[in-house]
């Protein structure tokens, strides 16, 4: 028997935290941050490419069908808490397209785009 507390939840494992920056701006948005075990999977429903059955998030197929693409700005190895801590502080101060000083989250890993 396993304590519920030491179990790993949907939120603990571990996959990429992506941004995307687009091209030019949406009304206010510039960027999408999301999380994925499968990035490559997830870019391709984004793009509106693949799989039927899923898309990506609503704001990346509303930005897409307006004609704006978007770039994969930086990753990051981590968990659902990761990406929501990130969203909670201006995903512009994350993006090096933006900002050549673009800030890292404390303790997270990134990746080579």
């Amino acid at each position: 028997f396993m304590n519920r507390c030491l179990m790993p939840t949907k939120h603990s494992e571990q996959g990429t935290v992506y941004l995307l920056h687009f091209d030019s701006a949406y009304k206010h948005a510039r960027h999408y941050l999301g999380w994925t075990t499968d990035l490559e999977s997830r870019l391709r429903r984004h793009r509106g490419e693949g799989e039927k059955d899923g898309r990506g998030s609503r704001l990346v197929e509303i930005v897409m069908a307006a004609g704006i693409n978007f770039q994969v700005a930086r990753l990051w190895r981590g968990d659902r808490h990761l990406e929501r801590r990130i969203k909670g502080r201006g995903l512009a101060a994350y993006c090096p397209i933006c900002s050549p000083r673009a800030r890292s989250p404390v303790g997270a890993v990134e990746i080579s785009v």
